[in-house]
Parts: structure tokens; sequence; C-alpha cells
């Protein structure tokens, strides 16, 4: 997971968004420095905490890993503030190197495969619409919950029918350097080990 802080675009912010929603809806709660951002049913679709330079160490710009030490610290920022909102977020890696155990034809779209993706603790099923995808590749996946460098947030979604667990990234996608203009999953070499975090 991923927290936000530019202090360029937006000021001395700390942006932590929990879930999308539709911000026409956006209503808002403020304790101290913490602005509480709301949805539909009053539901927590994430957190502005002003001030940020001054209560936490942010050496970095733009997306930010949300760590164990972190969290600690809002946590007690929450406390300090009274707010009891619980702030169990999944911190386990959302960029993993997986491996394509299976690949057969999408029953509704001859462009689309589907995929079975050994991530280390689970197999996915993944629609895959790289022309190259196939089974005994080690690639990187993009797990639900995963932000995208363009700002996508990978959902649970259903691709013609049939259902999506995740994404097969490319290198553009990634927004890694040199990447290259034609379609086209990132095929890893052998070095890498299903299931360990992808850096990037």
């Amino acid at each position: 997971m991923n927290v936000f802080y530019n202090p360029n675009g937006i000021g001395d912010v700390l942006l932590i968004p929990v879930k999308d929603g539709n911000r026409y809806e956006w209503t808002y709660e403020t304790k101290g420095d913490i602005v509480r951002v709301l949805g539909e049913n009053q539901e927590v679709l994430g957190y502005n905490i002003f001030d940020a330079s001054n209560k936490f160490d942010l050496a970095e710009t733009g997306a930010i890993k949300l760590t164990e030490a972190l969290l600690a610290e809002i946590k007690n920022l929450f406390k300090d503030n009274n707010l009891d909102d619980e702030l169990d977020f999944d911190l386990s890696p959302k960029f993993v190197v997986g491996y394509v155990e299976e690949k057969g034809p999408h029953e509704n779209a001859d462009k689309l495969s589907v995929c079975k993706v050994n991530v280390g603790e689970e197999v996915l099923q993944i629609v895959c619409g790289a022309p190259n995808v196939d089974a005994g590749q080690k690639v990187v996946v993009a797990k639900v919950g995963a932000t995208m460098p363009s700002g996508l947030r990978i959902k649970p979604s259903e691709l013609r029918g049939v259902p999506s667990n995740g994404m097969i990234c490319s290198k553009k996608e990634l927004g890694l350097p040199n990447a290259p203009d034609e379609k086209g999953i990132y095929v890893l070499d052998d070095s890498y080990q299903i299931g360990e975090e992808f850096n990037f």
C-alpha cells in the first residue's frame, strides 16, 4: 500500500487513500490536522494529514510505501488527536513475481487469454491481453489493491464475462525506463523467486 506526498504540487499534506469513491459525494470531518474523507453512507475513503513534514520524516515524495514504522507513527498521531479509527491496512507486497502455470483461451474474446498465475501463497486467475504471455514464464503481477504508476487501482474485475484478479504487467505499465512501445508483458529471468516483492 502506498501513501502520497507531493509538497510542491499539493502542499505539506500526506494523503492516505483507503477506497475509491465518487468524489461528488465526498464529505469531510476534521480532527486537528487530520481530515477524514467520507463517501456514501459515511464510508471512510481516506485521510489527509496536514503539516506532514513536522509530523513524519518524509525523505521521499510521490508514492511512498506504507511501512510498519510509518503506520505506527500515523496510529500514534490518530491517538493524540482522539481519532479511534481502525487502521488495519494490508501491508503485504502488491507487486510480486508470479509464475504463469497455465494459459488458456478466453471463451468470448480471441485476443484475451485466461492465465493461472502462482504468486507464492495463492494461484490467481488473471485475464491478459498481451500477445507474448505464455505458460512457464515468470512475470510481474500487480495484485488486487495495487496502485499503478498511472494512478490506476487494481480491483477484482470481469473481462468479457471472465473473472480476473490482478494484472500481469508490461514495462510500460510499471513506468520502467526504456520500456518498449510494442505491446507485451515483462518476462523475468529465472533469478527471480516466485512470490517475492518486485521493486521498481
